[in-house]
């Protein structure tokens, strides 16, 4: 498994709320749901590409 680096998040209270609830709703964490929030936003913005071994 990857290491995982771990940090301080700052959010305001009604988009945890949500975060949370979307997390719920798709069996994932909240920590787990947040990743593949920033993630998929990586990927859409051409920021972050798989390397294929």
């Amino acid at each position: 498994m990857a290491k995982k680096k771990a940090f301080v998040l700052r959010i305001n209270p009604e988009i945890m709320k949500a975060v949370e609830k979307w997390a719920a709703d798709e069996f994932r964490s909240t920590n787990g749901q947040i990743e593949w929030i920033i993630t998929k936003a990586l990927k859409e913005a051409g920021r972050y590409k798989i390397k294929k071994e």
